[in-house]
């Protein structure tokens, strides 16, 4: 769906270059995270292959179509949620829908069910400048998508979000790829992108020095051990096996068979301690 090759891009009276030769391709209905701390060129990226940023070297490859050559309607095809919703402050949340809805030429989704579906239904009519930020955020992630487009970009799309509102947008990320969609995620949230990616691109200052499934880097990354946490002696007690073998370990088979085992843990890395091993750069 995607096809970036030997991407470049400066900003002007810039004296670096902002995106330095990087190549990835997105397929159909996956979910794609670009991960990086803020001005690592995540947002430049998405927004040279929206078509917002022009001037750009190299190649860049939306739906088979160098995306120069698209015109205005590839936006029929794509839906865009920004970090900082960008919406009408004086109409109301319905209102919003329905003027951003006219946009397009498909068919709106059901207005009603997408503002159920984020909890917004009951504030339809009430208008967004007496939104907080959370849910701006949450009409901006369904204005997005009203439209039913093939690719979603999403920038940073439980930013700002309690844990409730949070699950609510991951759910139906995941809910958009069981339909077929392609999502592009740019997150600097490590938890967040392991849980909704099925590969993920490190960006650190315009370059990208690794992709891979997440499963794949804390497989490779991972220490290759196990912790056992056991009751033992009136204390709670932890012993660390080599992960080769464990089947044949006495000791690891004397503790199961004790009964006492409380926890069992492979020693996978965490993403954002492979994103630091990889880059030497913090998520900040």
């Amino acid at each position: 769906m995607i096809k970036v090759t030997n991407l470049d891009y400066s900003y002007r009276q810039s004296l670096s270059k902002a995106i330095k030769g990087i190549s990835f391709d997105i397929s159909d209905g996956e979910i794609f995270g670009f991960l990086g701390p803020s001005g690592a060129g995540k947002t430049t990226t998405q927004r040279i292959i929206i078509g917002l940023l022009r001037g750009y070297g190299g190649s860049v490859e939306v739906m088979g179509k160098e995306r120069k050559q698209w015109g205005k309607d590839i936006f029929e095809m794509i839906g865009v949620a920004f970090d900082f919703p960008n919406l009408y402050e004086k109409l109301t949340a319905y209102e919003n829908l329905n003027l951003l809805g006219s946009y397009y030429k498909n068919n709106s989704l059901d207005k009603d069910e997408l503002l159920d579906s984020v909890g917004l239904l009951a504030d339809r009519d009430k208008r967004v400048e007496k939104f907080s930020k959370g849910m701006k955020m949450r009409l901006d992630f369904i204005r997005s998508v009203m439209h039913d487009p093939a690719i979603l970009f999403f920038d940073e799309p439980t930013s700002g979000l309690d844990p409730v509102n949070a699950k609510i947008i991951r759910d139906m990320i995941l809910d958009f790829k069981k339909r077929g969609k392609t999502i592009f995620l740019t997150t600097h949230n490590m938890s967040e992108a392991d849980y909704l990616c099925d590969r993920v691109a490190f960006i650190v200052e315009g370059s990208i020095p690794v992709i891979d499934s997440p499963g794949e880097l804390k497989i490779k990354h991972g220490q290759k051990t196990v912790k056992v946490s056991f009751n033992g002696e009136n204390i709670q007690q932890e012993e660390f096996f080599p992960l080769a073998g464990i089947g044949r370990n006495d000791r690891f088979l004397e503790i199961l068979n004790q009964g006492a085992v409380r926890t069992i843990h492979t020693q996978e890395a965490t993403l954002e301690e492979i994103f630091i091993k990889l880059t030497g750069r913090e998520l900040l």
